[in-house]
């Protein structure tokens, strides 16, 4: 792939071209020359007013495979994280079955191969996502696996966490949390509150995903390891982490690109497609989330890209499953919830990379092509034609979203977008 960027701006904190406008020349997919008027004779691609970062790299999607390829398999699935800007992706186990050994792990990325996208398997901290006995943590690790979790089910043992971090803290490994309190949440569907009770619904407290943060913060500080906290979701959690890393844990956390822009209010008229889990919460968590970006408590913004088939979501809300396809979205909801654009990609490109212990994404001379270039001001309409996932599932579709990706490039390949 031989590819002229002309006139962009440069956005890589790790580059000294950072804030920069001047030509990108790639050749054979590397990057062979960063200049302010560069002639060559291959394509040319005129970014003028545009920006061009590092590739995003997605902390928390599902994908179907393994097993679940009605809902998404690889090659929807990557083709709809190109779009959204994201040219790495870490899978989470929840499939069938799970990502619980090396066998799992190493077909995986066998079937990533060659492929625009890079993918990172999570494998399972329990085994067979049971919650009860430890995963081939090591195994996984060894094959490839580059964090472990039991995906959307939390880890109610504390016992269990707690070898988890002992362990994995022997090969330097992060452990991912999701946290909630089973035993509190019970069954419920949305956020508990005002809205809850205007619908006549049971909700689910903050306390239920707070006190599992609080409990899970011990034997991180106990054992001195690694965690992150995925999709939190509350004002109170953002405090936590907040005073935990004042602290000095060795914690991290994200946070999902639809919790920064909507709250349970949009529930109102019961659509599913806005069935989430973590629950859609208030106006006070959605600007403790924001302001917990700005300063540096939440590290990353993930799409928690939730594929389904219609079956599972066109259905009365208290029976539809949780979760909406996110890839092709989180960038322009990012920019909807009023992030500068050095943040964002702070957000989606360098700290998922730090967080997984990845070599980063640079933009410089002699280093391979992994970036993205986007603009923040054209708006596009999300339909049906230019959706690139398997699923529908999003309440997106159909709107018109400001803020697009127009390439992404990496591994010697190149997604360019169609939109109007």
């Amino acid at each position: 792939m031989n590819l002229l960027i002309k006139s962009a701006t440069i956005v890589d904190p790790n580059s000294s071209f950072n804030q920069q406008v001047a030509d990108i020349l790639i050749k054979n997919g590397t990057i062979t020359e960063i200049a302010k008027d560069i002639k060559a004779d291959v394509t040319v691609f005129d970014a003028t007013g545009k920006y061009v970062s590092p590739g995003f790299l997605d902390l928390n999607c599902n994908i179907g495979e393994l097993g679940l390829e009605s809902k998404e398999n690889l090659q929807t699935g990557t083709a709809a994280a190109a779009a959204g800007g994201f040219t790495g992706i870490a899978l989470m186990p929840n499939t069938q079955p799970p990502v619980h050994s090396k066998a799992e792990v190493e077909y995986l990325l066998n079937r990533a191969k060659g492929n625009l996208v890079d993918v990172y398997p999570l494998g399972t901290l329990s085994h067979k996502r049971e919650g009860k006995d430890l995963a081939e943590m090591y195994d996984m690790y060894l094959s490839g696996a580059k964090a472990f979790t039991d995906g959307n089910r939390p880890v109610q043992d504390a016992g269990l966490m707690e070898r988890a971090l002992l362990y994995t803290k022997g090969f330097e490994a992060t452990v991912f949390s999701y946290p909630e309190d089973t035993a509190i949440a019970g069954k419920a569907k949305v956020n508990e509150g005002e809205m809850s009770t205007l619908l006549g619904m049971k909700g689910i407290p903050s306390l239920a995903e707070e006190l599992m943060i609080a409990r899970d913060l011990y034997p991180a500080e106990y054992t001195n390891s690694k965690i992150h906290f995925s999709t939190i979701s509350t004002a109170r959690s953002v405090e936590l982490i907040k005073e935990a890393k004042k602290k000095g844990l060795k914690v991290t956390c994200d946070v999902a690109a639809h919790h920064l822009v909507l709250t349970d209010d949009v529930l109102a008229g019961f659509d599913s497609l806005y069935k989430v889990k973590p629950p859609l919460r208030t106006h006070k968590d959605v600007k403790a989330l924001i302001t917990g970006l700005k300063d540096g408590t939440i590290d990353a913004i993930v799409s928690q890209h939730t594929p389904h088939e219609i079956e599972f979501k066109d259905v009365e809300f208290e029976v539809a499953e949780f979760g909406i396809i996110s890839f092709q979205t989180t960038f322009a909801l990012a920019l909807k919830a009023g992030l500068s654009v050095d943040l964002i990609v702070q957000k989606l490109a360098v700290n998922p990379r730090a967080i997984l212990d990845l070599e980063q994404a640079t933009i410089k001379a002699d280093q391979k092509a992994n970036l993205v270039v986007f603009d923040t001001t054209t708006a596009w309409k999300y339909t049906k034609e230019n959706n690139k996932s398997k699923s529908y599932n999003s309440p997106y579709i159909g709107e018109t979203l400001k803020g697009q990706v127009l390439l992404s490039c990496n591994n010697n390949h190149l997604f360019k977008s169609n939109l109007s």
